[in-house]
């Protein structure tokens, strides 16, 4: 993606599942951040939950949680022209 995003926002997509947990865990230990939002979409909302998970319950036990949940869909239009839905998730972990 070639957007501009914020500094404590992950978007969740092909890369190694590790490297997620290591982007999120740096925002919050080396970046001094005190929300990161997790953002993912379609087939990779299932790897964005397991992001949250293990980040909070094995990696950053007892100093982030869940704050907000967020579920939506965006609309655009293939290559062939036809119009798809695809639903968004956007997970926002705080410090304690």
């Amino acid at each position: 993606m070639a957007e501009n995003k914020p500094d404590n926002v992950v978007f969740i997509g092909g890369k190694p599942f590790m490297n997620y947990i290591t982007s999120v865990v740096m925002q919050f230990t080396t970046q001094n951040a005190n929300e990161v939002i997790i953002k993912s979409r379609g087939k990779f909302m299932n790897r964005a939950i397991d992001v949250a998970e293990v980040t909070t319950k094995r990696f950053l036990d007892r100093q982030i949680e869940i704050k907000d949940i967020k579920t939506n869909s965006e609309e655009f239009k293939s290559q062939e022209g036809r119009n798809i839905r695809v639903s968004t998730l956007e997970i926002t972990l705080k410090r304690k």
